[in-house]
């Protein structure tokens, strides 16, 4: 028993001691930019040795986690799906294995859509499952923003220059990264052959050199700058021939991973740039140089020595100039010449100039050659160079002879004048220009003047000698001392001669004399030889200004409106010189005064523009002096008086009067001409009325005591600034009548009523009013029939002149408006149900009348009962006959008075009338006849008629009508007590209805006088001691002036 529980222990321990699987992968998040290498590690332990272990590799999208897309795998050949498959098929993403537990999944080109969650799943093959079989990373794909940008260009450099490159990299990655930058070198023989590191910049930021260049680097022949955020520049000093290649940088950009390694995301390289290095040659040759060898005495020469040779600035060279075996200069290494004994006096006189011009060219110049200055120059070059014991050596070198050859001078000078014009106007310039060409030495000039017939001897006008100094003639001294004359020598082959201010005199033939010198000798003995003499002439016209000055005067605007501007333009011809100048005058005389009439007018100046070009004003002013402006043009030809906004003062004729006047070299004055210009009729006329008012006619029709609005609107107006008088007018019949005026409002907005408003009493029901400056609205208030007629409006446009008067430009009249004021229509109707009552005699006849129909809700009814008494009892057959008699029963006006109304009853109203008239209602009339009588029997019918109050307050009468015939018969009868007894009313009551009450009332008083005697309180008495046993029925009082009566019924005795 004790055996077999130890053999169970010991079988549990070794199960527990088998060990769990595990799935381990490169722990995320891994984060790597598109179109990148990427490789996801995948290792499993834990398994049952001498397996070999497959891996199967799935992600899962963001956005559907829970969805699995099987990518690639060890075991099986088609496992990935679709959106993978081509390229897992293609090799882009494939499984490498390490080992047997170990593998690496490759993504050569990382797509966006890659980004996700990577799994590794292990099958099992222990055939049990224990641990984990599968582990999962995150993988982040960002876009690749990383440039590395060089310019491609192809340099040549020789071996010990210096080189400089930049390198642009940036990137915009929002991710944590570092960037390296390194240049590298690519041999241009083998293109297979790894690149060579020149230097780079770490991630860390440590400076790093590869092999050679190690070594220069730390000698600081190498550098590497970071010369801004994105800038990168590589320095190499002492170029060697090894540099020689295809040069680029290139940057990687860094993250560092969760388990703190750094992972190069992405590479760039840039352009590359190709150098090549020239090696360094000691030997050197030398040229000399010079336009031509052939020339003339005085003309200059130039020898250039050229130096051709590598890195000559770091090279020592001395330069000597040899002539005929004679040194002429030494130039040094320090560049400062050495002259010979022969020329130091030559170059302290300027005939000679040795210099350096560049690094290696070096210049020998003669002036004024000589004769004697023929023969061969030699340029020799010497260098000294340190040899590497620290000692000198010299080599020298010599060019070929220069043979150059000096021949005699001989003159060969042209001259040629010309003028800025040959026709010169009075007062201008005549400016005379002597060009002298082929000159070899100084030159002087004689200028002459002789006239054009040239029939006197030449005038010597001034001269100028070889040294440049100018000499008047005594002739012309004292106008050149006034700076008339001015002579010049502008180069040293022109010369010049000006007379300003020119004179008729002036005009003829103008003569320059050239002499050419040459300097013979050397200082102190130097000659003077003249070697050629040549002159030309020019002719000279001088036109008076007097032939030609003439003045005009113009306006485009002969005829202006009120407000306008005009402008009147005066020309003077020629045109302005400043030594001829003229004085021009506006002159104006006003409209109205007849120059041909007996009071002939006078012109008067307005404005002066003097000579001196400044402006004088005349005792005459437009405009008041404030809308008047003159200016002239900047050649003075064109002188313009502007009026704006002229009036009637500026109506009238213009002209122009010009004056030359003629300068004087002394600075005096002289009049030359006078001239007066065309007259100019300026007429300033009414502005053309643009006034419109709305013609539209309108028929409007409008019940009596309404409000009438007659709108009269003008559309169009000359200006902004008119304004308005409004007239408004009536027209009763289209017969002899003529208009009538209603109201008139003023420019200023004063009313003004007409006769016709007082003969028809409208003051106080007419109103105008102005809506708007172009709205004006006639009201009649309370419109009654008699304002029927035509009414429009006349509108008056007035306008402010510029001098402040205001004057009427037009008049138009609006449409016609037809008002039609009519009375209420009539409609007035009375029932006319015909009807028999038979009473007996002593009885009630009850009459109604009734309105079913009126006019107006404010009408008021004169209501009248007839009845018409025929003698043939037969109503029958008389129904249709006119009457032969009608009596008037009862009336009541309009205003509520009994008896008003259209007829006189023949029974007058009083305590025993017989009559009872009731109103129930507005519309409804009742009158009673009590006692009915015989002589009562007839026919009866009401008379209305309707009654309006007009908007005077005044009643007037609208319509009438008739109502139907009510036939009334009475029967007699015989007198009894009983009849006697209930035909009269008071004895009825008196006999059977006043007994009761008054009974009723001693009952109770008596009741009250013991119940109050058994309290021992006094009775109480009516007035004058009798108790109150009758009680006064209230009397109802009527106004015959009220407008709306109350229903009334009156008793037989209540009428009074």
């Amino acid at each position: 028993m004790a055996t077999g529980a130890l053999l169970l222990a010991c079988a549990l321990l070794a199960g527990v001691a088998v060990a769990q699987r595990v799935v381990t992968v490169q722990s995320g998040p891994l984060i790597r930019t598109e179109g990148s290498h990427v490789t996801i590690w995948c290792n499993v332990t834990g398994y049952k040795e001498g397996v070999e272990q497959d891996f199967e590799w799935s992600m899962y999208l963001p956005s559907a986690q829970d969805r699995e897309i099987r990518i690639v795998s060890t075991a099986q050949q088609n496992y990935a799906y679709a959106v993978y498959a081509q390229r897992v098929n293609s090799k882009e993403i494939f499984v490498e294995r390490l080992s047997g537990d170990s593998a690496v999944l490759h993504i050569t080109k990382v797509q966006a859509l890659d980004q996700g969650l990577f799994e590794c799943y292990t099958p099992n093959t222990d055939g049990r499952y224990l641990g984990s079989y599968s582990a999962r990373t995150n993988l982040t794909v960002i876009a690749d923003s990383l440039t590395a940008t060089s310019p491609a260009a192809t340099l040549s450099k020789v071996e010990g220059d210096t080189l400089q490159l930049t390198c642009e990299v940036s990137r915009a990655t929002l991710q944590h990264t570092h960037l390296s930058v390194g240049w590298y070198l690519r041999s241009p023989e083998d293109a297979t052959a790894a690149p060579q590191e020149l230097v780079t910049l770490s991630r860390d930021f440590v400076l790093r050199s590869g092999g050679t260049y190690r070594q220069r680097m730390a000698a600081g022949d190498l550098r590497l700058d970071k010369t801004s955020a994105t800038s990168y520049r590589l320095t190499i000093h002492k170029l060697q021939p090894v540099d020689q290649g295809l040069l680029y940088c290139q940057a990687a950009e860094w993250i560092q991973d969760t388990d703190g390694s750094w992972f190069a995301m992405t590479r760039k390289q840039s352009n590359k740039t190709q150098l090549r290095i020239q090696p360094t040659d000691r030997d050197f040759s030398i040229q000399v140089s010079t336009e031509r060898r052939s020339f003339t005495a005085g003309e200059p020469l130039e020898l250039r020595c050229t130096i051709e040779a590598q890195n000559v600035p770091e090279r020592f060279f001395s330069v000597s100039w040899v002539f005929s075996s004679s040194p002429v200069a030494v130039v040094g290494p320090s560049a400062v010449p050495v002259l010979g004994p022969d020329y130091v006096s030559r170059e302290a006189a300027g005939h000679m100039t040795v210099r350096k011009e560049s690094t290696n060219v070096y210049l020998l110049k003669l002036q004024h050659l000589r004769p004697d200055d023929s023969g061969k120059y030699i340029c020799r070059v010497t260098e000294r160079e340190k040899t590497p014991t620290g000692d000198f050596i010299d080599r020298s070198k010599r060019s070929r002879n220069v043979q150059i050859t000096v021949q005699s001078l001989k003159s060969n000078i042209t001259v040629s004048l010309s003028s800025n014009s040959s026709e010169v106007l009075e007062g201008d310039v005549i400016q005379l220009t002597c060009l002298v060409q082929s000159t070899t030495g100084p030159l002087s000039i004689v200028w002459q003047w002789t006239d054009k017939q040239e029939t006197g001897s030449a005038q010597e006008v001034a001269s100028v000698d070889r040294d440049g100094t100018v000499l008047h003639s005594p002739t012309y001294r004292e106008r050149s001392s006034y700076g008339e004359i001015r002579v010049e020598k502008a180069q040293a082959d022109t010369f010049s001669l000006s007379l300003y201010n020119a004179l008729p005199g002036d005009e003829g033939q103008y003569r320059c004399a050239v002499t050419e010198w040459f300097q013979t000798g050397t200082e102190p003995e130097l000659n003077w030889e003249k070697i050629g003499e040549e002159s030309a002439t020019k002719a000279i016209t001088v036109k008076t200004v007097e032939s030609s000055f003439m003045v005009s005067a113009s306006s485009r605007t002969p005829s202006v409106s009120f407000g306008d501007s005009f402008d009147l333009l005066c020309l003077v011809k020629p045109r302005h010189n400043p030594r001829v100048p003229t004085s021009v005058t506006w002159r104006f005389m006003p409209a109205g005064t007849d120059a041909d009439g007996e009071d002939q007018g006078e012109f008067k100046d307005l404005v002066t523009f003097t000579r001196e070009g400044t402006l004088q004003w005349g005792d005459q002013l437009l405009g008041l002096g404030t809308r008047t402006t003159v200016d002239r043009s900047h050649s003075n030809t064109n002188f313009r008086l502007s009026v704006t906004r002229a009036g009637r003062r500026e109506a009238g004729k213009y002209q122009c009067s010009a004056v030359l006047w003629r300068r004087n070299y002394d600075n005096s004055w002289s009049r030359v001409a006078n001239r007066t210009s065309n007259l100019l009729g300026i007429s300033v006329l009414q502005p053309e009325s643009k006034l419109r008012v709305q013609k539209t006619n309108q028929s409007q029709v409008y019940p009596e005591d309404s409000r009438v609005r007659i709108n009269c609107t003008i559309t169009s107006q000359s200006s902004q600034d008119s304004q308005h008088a409004v007239l408004w007018y009536v027209r009763r019949a289209t017969g002899s009548e003529a208009d009538e005026l209603l109201l008139r409002i003023e420019r200023s907005g004063a009313f003004e009523y007409g006769a016709y408003a007082d003969e028809e009493r409208l003051r106080r029901r007419v109103q105008a009013e102005r809506l708007s400056p172009r709205s004006y609205v006639l009201t009649l208030n309370r419109a009654e029939s008699s304002d029927s007629g035509t009414y429009y409006c006349l509108v008056e446009e007035w306008l402010s002149d510029p001098d402040g008067a205001w004057y009427r430009l037009s008049r138009e009249s609006s449409g016609l408006t037809q008002v039609v004021v009519r009375q209420p229509e009539v409609r007035l109707q009375v029932e006319e149900i015909e009807s028999n009552v038979t009473v007996e005699e002593s009885g009630s006849i009850r009459l109604g009348c009734t309105i079913p129909s009126q006019s107006s809700r404010d009408s008021r009814f004169s209501v009248s009962w007839y009845v018409e008494h025929s003698e043939d009892q037969d109503a029958e057959d008389r129904l249709g006959e006119e009457d032969e008699e009608k009596d008037c029963v009862f009336s009541i006006g309009h205003d509520s008075v009994f008896g008003n109304g259209n007829c006189s009853p023949r029974e007058e109203a009083g305590p025993n009338s017989r009559l009872q008239f009731a109103r129930m209602a507005s519309d409804q009339y009742t009158l009673t006849i009590q006692g009915a009588r015989p002589t009562d029997a007839g026919r009866y019918y009401c008379h209305v008629e309707e009654w309006l109050l007009n908007p005077r307050n005044a009643w007037y009468r609208l319509a009438t009508n008739d109502s139907g015939f009510t036939i009334v018969n009475v029967l007699q009868q015989e007198s009894t007590v009983k009849s006697v007894v209930c035909a009269n009313d008071s004895l009825f009551y008196f006999v059977f209805f006043y007994p009761f009450p008054i009974f009723g009332i001693l009952v109770i008083a008596l009741l009250m006088v013991r119940f109050k005697s058994r309290n021992n309180s006094k009775s109480q008495e009516g007035k004058n001691g009798a108790p109150l046993l009758w009680i006064k029925e209230p009397h109802l009082s009527y106004s015959p002036t009220c407008l709306d009566p109350p229903a009334l019924s009156l008793h037989p005795g209540s009428v009074d």
